[in-house]
């Protein structure tokens, strides 16, 4: 039978299990990537693992989130972050070498092999042909142990791309599109797979845009074809010999369809506070702006930042616009100055940061209180920019860069034609500056494991969970809406992320932004029977950081009810011993308020034997029929307390 992309790639390291949409498969994992904000807590869990060296071909270990040292916590991170790389085998990019995706992509991704990332966009690779996963810190671990990745095999889903993208339109428009049409739930439990015609316009980093936020479409990963594209891009990082075609077998078949008019399109822009809210950047006209920051993973080539400069060259941006401009990496930087551009952005009144993510995860660059701020970035959920009454919106670099001239929102065609700005003819460099010099190599065995772990004071260790009780009589502490983030339960920001490897400190910070109380209630009741949390549809959405969940562990949460779970959050519940039902009956959830006392009876039993479960409300004496959706490995983890006690009890 022919075979997608995806097909391809998922058979030839297939280690067990079958192809068949929900089955639980096994994957061989070929590349692991980690960074700041959640790979020390990978590095701690391989301490706790008794790892001696990576068994990947390659891990890669960079700094990149949190580059603002404002204190000393941020640089005791970044050391053990190096001591930890140098103990394990793995390559580091020091910090300011560049956002961990495109960088990734530049250095080391390679066609037809599979990643793992602590990072929620590491399905980015999938531009290259790769088969990229997002998933929970600790997965990651495991793979770096040599352990295959678990998931349920995903549909496919084949989005089918004809025509070519008209001009002041590009790849953020795209998935934007896709957005517009499917919602932050519309890629769930599914593979995205572009083909068709429409694919030879587009660039390997014009695919990187688009298979960056499928994350944000709640996909497990997105692929593209291995083809002239990809040699192209290859060839100008100098690595054209680590090129293979990867092409759909002719009469592959999908399981769901798509299709796309590239030439139809037109700028987008996603409103405050959420990634699907997309409308016509003309729907929004003259909405006032107060800043404009291009860069992130989101759109990270060369092209996005070449663009911006040639609109803005010549001109000055807004006065009441603060113009901020993050290079995704070192090489770009280079490229960006021997063209010019940067000359043409500084004139203009941009602001050059550090290559970074910088405000994309709220790390510095807060917007203000009540001001609207563009930004080419992947996500808008509330308060992600450190600010808790933010405006974010989410939009092209075409767009930011037409607000950043105005001040105000606008279609990038009526702007260009208002202010006589022709559309951008880009001479990009045919060979990419490549710079290589803030990239550590890994140490040879022996050195290695004489590196001690540079462990500051702010550096705890992993706590020890104990196993699952068999009855569960506990308080709902909390009860959330839908699509609540990992956001919202663990912020990032400049407060909170320099905690990241303080599991006591960080948990503090947990559920804040929903209810500043939950932590002191909480720790009430932690030591008795803990806590319960009751969540609406695609709980857990967003970043992959398992602090989401292993802060709320380490306050007592013994179990989330919820109508439906984000994959990687749902994931790393169970890693980490919480419990994670459903509703058998949705409108259960309306039944259950905040401070109900819910007891669940035979719990170990009933996951044993795979009995139904019964969550009785003490409070107003009411049952609910609950589900999980864990495989039996996944039900061995639970009753442990976590996948690290099961491995320790295993040996």
């Amino acid at each position: 039978m022919p075979r997608t992309v995806a097909h391809q790639l998922i058979a030839s390291h297939l280690v067990d299990g079958e192809l068949s949409p929900g089955e639980e498969i096994a994957l061989a994992v070929d590349q692991t990537l980690t960074q700041d904000a959640t790979g020390t807590l990978v590095m701690q869990e391989l301490e706790a693992l008794g790892l001696d060296r990576t068994q990947a071909e390659v891990s890669v270990q960079y700094v990149d989130h949190n580059l603002l040292q404002t204190d000393e916590k941020n640089a005791e991170d970044h050391a053990f972050l190096r001591s930890a790389a140098q103990r394990y085998g793995i390559w580091f990019s020091k910090p300011g070498n560049g956002v961990s995706h495109p960088t990734h992509m530049q250095r080391f991704g390679r066609p037809g092999t599979t990643m793992v990332g602590s990072d929620s966009h590491t399905c980015a690779a999938g531009s290259l042909g790769m088969l990229a996963i997002g998933v929970g810190g600790l997965e990651v671990a495991m793979a770096i142990a040599g352990r295959p990745l678990r998931i349920r095999m995903p549909e496919i889903w084949g989005v089918r791309l004809t025509g070519e993208l008209p001009p002041w339109v590009s790849a953020k428009d795209v998935v934007l599109e896709m957005l517009r049409r499917h919602t932050v739930r519309g890629g769930v439990g599914r593979i995205i797979e572009y083909h068709g015609p429409g694919l030879a316009g587009l660039t390997a980093m014009d695919r990187h845009v688009i298979a960056n936020m499928g994350a944000e479409l709640g996909a497990t990963t997105t692929v593209f074809p291995a083809d002239d594209a990809v040699r192209d891009f290859l060839r100008a990082e100098g690595r054209e010999d680590d090129f293979t075609e990867l092409r759909a077998e002719d009469g592959a078949r999908y399981d769901v369809h798509d299709e796309i008019d590239l030439s139809a399109l037109e700028p987008l822009i996603a409103r405050p506070s959420a990634p699907d809210d997309v409308v016509p950047v003309r729907e929004v006209a003259g909405e006032p702006v107060s800043q404009v920051v291009v860069g992130s993973s989101a759109n990270p080539g060369l092209r996005d930042f070449a663009v911006t400069a040639a609109m803005v060259r010549g001109r000055q941006t807004d006065a009441a616009v603060s113009f901020d401009v993050n290079p995704t990496s070192r090489e770009i930087l280079e490229d960006l100055t021997r063209m010019g551009a940067t000359f043409d952005l500084i004139a203009a009144g941009a602001r050059i940061h550090q290559a970074g993510c910088m405000g994309c995860i709220g790390m510095g660059q807060a917007p203000a209180v009540g001001q609207n701020s563009l930004r080419t970035f992947p996500r808008n959920f509330p308060g992600r920019s450190g600010t808790e009454e933010d405006s974010v919106w989410l939009c092209s670099p075409e767009t930011a860069a037409a607000a950043a001239l105005t001040g105000r929102i606008g279609d990038p065609r009526d702007v260009a034609a208002e202010h006589d700005i022709p559309a951008p003819r880009l001479a990009l460099p045919e060979q990419a500056s490549v710079n290589t010099a803030m990239l550590v190599p890994p140490l040879p065995v022996e050195q290695a494991r004489e590196v001690e772990l540079a462990r500051g004071p702010n550096i705890s260790a992993l706590p020890d969970f104990p196993p699952l009780p068999d009855r569960i009589e506990a308080p709902v502490l909390l009860k959330a809406g839908d699509n609540v983030s990992t956001d919202e339960i663990s912020p990032a920001g400049a407060q909170a992320l320099p905690y990241r490897s303080n599991v006591p400190k960080l948990a503090d910070f947990t559920f804040t932004r929903i209810d500043p109380g939950y932590p002191e209630r909480a720790r009430e009741v932690r030591d008795g029977s803990g806590h319960l949390v009751v969540g609406g549809e695609n709980y857990g959405q967003g970043s992959s950081r398992e602090h989401a969940a292993i802060t709320p562990r380490y306050l007592g949460l013994r179990a989330v009810l919820a109508r439906s779970y984000a994959r990687i959050h749902w994931q790393n519940l169970a890693n980490f011993g919480i419990l994670p039902l459903e509703f058998a009956e949705p409108g259960d959830y309306d039944r259950i308020g905040t401070g109900d006392v819910l007891v669940l009876d035979g719990v170990r039993e009933a996951l044993e034997s795979g009995d139904r479960i019964t969550a009785r409300n003490a409070s107003r004496d009411e049952e609910y029929p609950v589900r999980h959706s864990l495989s039996p490995r996944q039900v061995r983890a639970v009753l442990h307390g976590g996948q690290i006690p099961l491995l320790a009890a295993e040996g």
